[in-house]
């Protein structure tokens, strides 16, 4: 039997991470995520995490730092982080993008 079940998000009303993003539809497989009006400043910890992202840019611009490989991002990119690359962000203008994850970050404390 094919799953039927459907999920709505109220953005408004999502839960949030460690590090601000709000949590928006997830199923088993696949998670998304928003990270709204991020301020502008240096570069995170690298790290590598056990799942894959996909992102789009909304606003603002930011650089990604893959296995030593530069990428900017700006409004209307989008970009790919596989899964355990070394990675980090640095944010330049107060950014916001909405991303996915496989698996669901937030699942098994995927996040921190």
């Amino acid at each position: 039997m094919a799953d039927t079940t459907v999920t709505k998000v109220d953005s408004k009303h999502s839960p949030r991470g460690p590090d601000g993003q709000k949590y928006l539809a997830a199923s088993v497989h696949v998670g998304m995520r928003l990270w709204e009006g991020l301020p502008a400043e240096g570069p995170k910890p690298a790290a590598r995490r056990e799942y894959e992202t996909v992102g789009y840019v909304i606003s603002g611009r930011a650089e990604l730092h893959v296995e030593g490989q530069v990428v900017k991002l700006e409004p209307g990119d989008s970009w790919v982080v596989p899964k355990g690359a070394e990675h980090t962000y640095k944010v330049l203008d107060t950014f916001t993008a909405v991303e996915a994850t496989h698996p669901p970050a937030h699942v098994h404390g995927r996040d921190e």
